[in-house]
């Protein structure tokens, strides 16, 4: 399976995986159903929506692909965890790895609560 064949919500979440080696990500957690409206710097506005379809997608990419990476895919009701693999295995020192969590529902939450916090800071 290859990078064109895959489903825009899939393409959003293997995103955060592309630049592993320079972020240490080493998992990615996603919630199917999940959906965001994103802004960059440039104000450019982008949605990512991960819906059933795009976890199909990533199942078969991550059981087919052709680039070398070798995953593993964990689903639990609508979260879903991908962990890229060392040498074919799970590592031993996995809790020290960072975990790509922003396309989770509960990570929304957190993030809100967190801005409402610092904008009632930045007002006293």
């Amino acid at each position: 399976m290859e990078w064109n064949d895959l489903t825009e919500g899939a393409k959003a979440v293997l995103e955060q995986t592309r630049n592993i080696k320079n972020d240490h990500i080493q998992i990615v957690e996603f919630e199917v159903g999940f959906e965001q409206q994103f802004e960059d710097n440039d104000e450019d506005t982008y949605k990512v929506s991960i819906k059933e379809d795009d976890y199909q997608s990533l199942k078969r990419y991550t059981q087919e692909n052709e680039y070398g990476d070798k995953f593993h895919m964990a689903r639990n009701k609508n979260i879903v965890k991908i962990i890229l693999l060392e040498n074919g295995k799970i590592p031993d020192n996995l809790s020290e790895f960072p975990v790509f969590r922003q396309y989770k529902k509960e990570a929304l939450i957190k993030n809100e609560v967190e801005s409402e916090s610092a904008a009632e800071t930045s007002q006293e």
